[in-house]
This record gives C-alpha cells, sequence and structure tokens, in this order.
C-alpha cells in the first residue's frame, strides 16, 4: 500500500520509495526514508506525517510513491 492509503492515526514503516533520484532526494531531505517509522495524521492533500518530532506535509502524488507497511 502506498502512503495516501493509510488511515489517520496509523503508524507504519517506510518500505519503498519509487519515481526517480529528485523526488527520493526531496523525502530524504525531509527525513522520510525507507525503514523509517512514520504517524500520519491526515491523508488528505496535502497527506500530512510525524517523523520524529517533526510534522510534514507532501503532495498526494509525491504521498503516493512512498510504499509502506503497517506496524
Amino acid at each position: 500500500m502506498n502512503l495516501s492509503q493509510v488511515k489517520s492515526g496509523e503508524t507504519v514503516r517506510i518500505v519503498d520509495i519509487g519515481g526517480g533520484y529528485g523526488i527520493r532526494n526531496k523525502l530524504r531531505l525531509r527525513g522520510i526514508d525507507e525503514g523509517r517509522t512514520v504517524r500520519v495524521l491526515s491523508t488528505r492533500c496535502p497527506v500530512t506525517i510525524e517523523v520524529g518530532r517533526n510534522t510534514i506535509s507532501i503532495g498526494c502524488g509525491m504521498a503516493q510513491k512512498v510504499r509502506v507497511s503497517r506496524v
């Protein structure tokens, strides 16, 4: 499943980030990387997640490229 399909309030682990170098790099700079556990705050566009102590919003297109699994 991808990040935009997760329900609000769920905690998930990032399994894979699809897309090209640009998207992968933008997400990594925001702390979104494979193996990282994040909490989904909102799945309405933009998707809002909590990464560590930071709250980050990413567009729906980017969120669809982030494959996750439930923790």
